[in-house]
């Protein structure tokens, strides 16, 4: 049976802080009605699986108005959701119900024009606190502001959050020291206030931070709540000087609310319902305890008179707990009074709202977000000694390496096989070496597409920005370095053309390589999943070659995955680059003649380089060379159009 609710409750939403009025603000209102919201999920068994719906919230209403509002629930609740759901940034497809902002739907844009922390901070460690800032106030504040008036905001804004000491110090990652995770907090937060939102959303806003540092950062939100702005966030288990910070409290479980209403009545409405919370509980874990129904504060009169045998034994009746408070909720005079308040904000029933009309808005143009973007991922290189400068030395040895082996090739039979599988590395290490490609999409996931749904910057500046700023650099640097190193050190045909022919293709064989590796990587999450596939495909590739295996010995049925191995079309470039007019017998060097008992030629057993590639059956025309040049720049466009379109089509974008 509902308990009866204080007169208070008449104030439902209202933040109040110490007794006194909430002041004047200029943050929205958001309304949620009969939110109810599904997801299909896979179940039984690999060889059997099927689709079935599961419903992640179910008949959600509320109002949050300026100030604290904080949704609290167990794992699997469904606040995240919840809170995604309000700050439209959940996929629409299974959404059902209304939200709206001062009794209007939510603009169009509103994903862009509110702010939202993430739970995992996606702030660029390699850059500084307030070069951070200034990323996110160029491409997010109009490009007419000046940039006197950028430098006053960020200057501001670091000041509010407290960032003055740390302004000029890298955020830091795992390979450099940075800022506090506090501090690292307080800047995700500087880059969405940049815009100045008048609605806040964070997820999780205390989690990873020790007690202490979650209390300075809720402190700070309740500083910015004084001020006029609506933030609401999702939390798990705050302690009681966190709890008592909020202004309004929504308990969700299982998908339903338990309440909503008030922080500050909360513990009064359950102990009507008659669970009763000890004077040193924190009221937080207290919540959690009964919803999960293990609470020894349980009782009808006295704690002393508990029955803890009582309470260890399962349920007999058919509702759980949480079915049976959501149903008392409803009964209530908090639930009366919220949607009383919700037919007067929105009079106009037929308000009807098009989850799936979002869309993604910029304050700057595209080449404007390129410059920023290119700039900014440039730093990051800069920034990141181990993946770039450790790079290019670990080339610079390999090829030194390399050059020592195969050193000064002479013009006979070792010089044929020396030749060939010299130029079987140079490919094989082009193509292996582009594998570090994969954690370009991966690493960045989190950070790409919190700033993509922002409206930081659209998708093809990003992919543009990776290619131009990251992906170009770092494979053709050490495709010049092993042609500047090893061709004069291995003593490859001394002719110029040749030269910058081999150059070229080791050139293209890394960004083919690289392009696959995208392919395979965009849209995964686990880096070593990645890495397989790109290994497997490699191996079978390398299979495919030409060298492992004469390709005109190859059954039909299987001859035609040669056209899909990328170190073949390499090899047979390098080959007819290398060996055309070149001659293997002299007077002074005998070359092995064929033994009358083999059925196929030595390929040592030739004379001139044009015999060789026969026997091997390469096309070694001037347009057999540059088909294959040419089959690698095709593949190469296909493999990046395929990346684009899985991060077009990511779930997260839709």
């Amino acid at each position: 049976m509902a308990a009866k609710q204080p007169q208070t409750v008449v104030h439902v939403m209202e933040p109040v802080v110490n007794g006194l009025p909430p002041k004047p603000s200029g943050g929205g209102t958001v309304t949620f009605h009969n939110i109810h919201y599904k997801v299909q999920v896979k179940t039984g068994l690999l060889c059997c699986r099927k689709l079935e719906n599961r419903e992640i919230l179910n008949d959600i209403n509320g109002i949050m108005r300026p100030g604290l509002n904080a949704i609290l629930g167990p794992t699997g609740s469904g606040k995240s959701s919840l809170l995604d759901v309000l700050a439209a940034r959940k996929d629409p497809r299974g959404l059902y119900g209304t939200v709206l902002v001062d009794g209007k739907p939510q603009p169009a844009n509103f994903k862009c024009t509110s702010g939202y922390v993430v739970q995992d901070d996606v702030v660029m460690g390699t850059l500084t606190v307030r070069e951070n800032l200034q990323f996110s106030a160029a491409l997010r504040l109009p490009k007419t502001l000046r940039q006197k008036e950028k430098d006053d905001r960020i200057s501001q804004i670091i000041k509010e959050l407290g960032l003055t000491k740390v302004a000029d110090s890298k955020v830091g990652t795992q390979m450099i020291r940075g800022v506090s995770g506090g501090e690292r907090k307080r800047t995700n937060i500087g880059m969405e206030l940049i815009t100045d939102p008048a609605i806040l959303f964070l997820d999780e806003p205390t989690t990873g931070l020790d007690a202490s540092t979650a209390n300075a950062v809720l402190l700070l939100l309740k500083k910015m709540s004084r001020q006029g702005k609506t933030i609401i966030f999702s939390i798990h288990q705050p302690r009681y000087s966190i709890f008592r910070l909020f202004d309004c409290l929504t308990l969700l479980a299982g998908g339903r609310m338990l309440y909503h209403g008030p922080a500050q009545n909360a513990l009064e409405y359950f102990t009507g319902l008659g669970y009763v919370c000890e004077s040193h509980n924190n009221p937080a874990d207290f919540f959690l305890d009964i919803i999960n129904g293990d609470s020894t504060a349980v009782a009808l009169n006295k704690l002393e008179e508990v029955d803890l045998d009582a309470i260890e034994r399962p349920d007999s009746g058919d509702k759980t707990v949480v079915e049976k408070l959501a149903e008392q909720f409803c009964s209530t005079s908090y639930y009366q009074e919220t949607r009383a308040e919700l037919e007067k904000l929105s009079p106009d029933k037929k308000v009807k709202v098009n989850f799936f009309s979002r869309q993604i808005t910029y304050n700057t143009p595209f080449f404007h977000q390129l410059k920023w973007v290119s700039k900014r991922t440039f730093k990051n290189l800069l920034g990141n000694p181990q993946a770039s400068i450790a790079q290019v030395m670990v080339t610079l040895v390999l090829s030194l390496i390399v050059g020592a082996i195969f050193f000064g090739v002479q013009n006979d039979a070792s010089g044929i096989q020396n030749r060939v599988g010299s130029l079987f590395f140079l490919t094989t290490n082009q193509c292996f070496s582009s594998v570090s490609a994969i954690e370009l999409f991966i690493v960045e996931k989190k950070i790409f597409i919190h700033e993509y749904i922002s409206g930081y910057y659209s998708l093809s500046v990003y992919f543009i920005s990776k290619l131009m700023a990251d992906l170009i650099p770092m494979r053709t640097i050490p495709a010049i370095i092993f042609t500047c190193v090893t061709y004069f050190m291995i003593g490859y045909k001394q002719t110029a053309a040749a030269f910058f022919t081999m150059m070229f293709t080791l050139m293209m064989v890394s960004y083919t390589a690289t392009s696959m590796a995208l392919a395979i990587a965009a849209g995964q999450n686990v880096v070593a999943v990645a890495n397989l596939l790109m290994t497997i495909s490699f191996v079978f590739m390398l299979i495919f070659s030409g060298l492992l295996v004469n390709l005109t010995s190859i059954m039909d049925w299987l001859n035609w995955l040669k056209y899909f191995s990328i170190p073949r079309y390499g090899l047979t470039a390098l080959q007819v680059n290398e060996f055309t007019l070149l001659n293997f017998c002299d007077n002074k060097t005998a070359v092995p003649e064929v033994s009358p008992n083999c059925s196929v030629p030595s390929p040592f057993s030739t004379c001139t380089g044009e015999e060789y590639l026969n026997q091997q059956g390469i096309d070694y025309s001037s347009w057999g060379l540059w088909q294959n040049n040419l089959a690698l720049a095709c593949m190469t466009i296909i493999f990046l159009t395929i990346a684009y379109l899985k991060l077009y089509f990511m779930k997260k974008l839709t």
